[in-house]
């Protein structure tokens, strides 16, 4: 077992596991426990009471961060000549189509969302068993699958982000950086756990959001109070 290092053990004993913490307290402190010498992303675990395995349990979502994710996203639309320059104008990295498809099939998928339009998807569908896996497929339900091009780009540029729960019943997603005042935390936490709230299925039974964490790359889990957070 890999020994904590001097900071490890500062932050250690200052996250009581025991407790439950305000969202507002949580943020704050997740800046304290976190020593990397990167700008950490802060990610947000929400375990719901759902069986991921019936479709009509399956939560999944699209919600606009109020203060972004703090990431540069890299953006490849795969579309057709005449909106090439559209999707450029709005701030995409990559726009074309066959000669994308064609650097997907040899393995290239350095990018963290992909766009395109309906119009195509029976090329783009072809590419599902290489963008499945890493999360890359576009979904028309988050979005991503659209013909207006320029504004899919420019909100997912601004902060969209899709989330959908894992086979564990967890919806796991970054919510922004450890460089953000802890406010900013706070609001993008709470517009993902209030959209989460919204998505609930009617046929779930018993406790739906059964606990919160907050937690940044390589620190530990904050649990959140759930009666701290309006409207859960």
């Amino acid at each position: 077992m890999a020994k904590l290092t001097k900071k490890q053990k500062e932050a250690a004993k200052k996250v009581d596991a025991a407790k439950q913490y305000s969202l507002q307290d949580a943020a704050a402190l997740v800046k304290e426990i976190t020593f990397t010498k990167f700008d950490s992303s802060v990610d947000l675990d929400v375990n719901l009471g759902v069986d991921p395995r019936k479709a009509d349990q399956m939560v999944r979502g699209v919600v606009a961060l109020p203060h972004g994710t703090g990431k540069e996203v890299r953006v490849l639309v795969l579309c057709t000549p005449e909106k090439v320059e559209e999707a450029k104008e709005a701030g995409a990295d990559y726009a074309g189509l066959d000669e994308f498809i064609q650097k997907i099939e040899g393995g290239w998928t350095d990018v963290d969302v992909i766009i395109t339009m309906p119009t195509v998807m029976a090329k783009v569908g072809k590419l599902g068993r290489i963008l499945g896996p890493r999360g890359l497929m576009p979904n028309p339900k988050a979005g991503t699958v659209t013909m207006d091009i320029g504004k899919a780009v420019k909100d997912v540029k601004a902060g969209k982000i899709d989330f959908k729960v894992d086979k564990f019943g967890i919806i796991h997603t970054s919510i922004g950086k450890v460089s953000f005042d802890p406010q900013k935390l706070v609001d993008n936490a709470n517009e993902v756990i209030q959209t989460i709230n919204r998505l609930k299925p009617s046929s779930t039974k018993g406790t739906y959001m059964k606990s919160i964490h907050l937690s940044s790359t390589m620190s530990k889990g904050i649990k959140i109070d759930k009666s701290t957070i309006p409207g859960i």
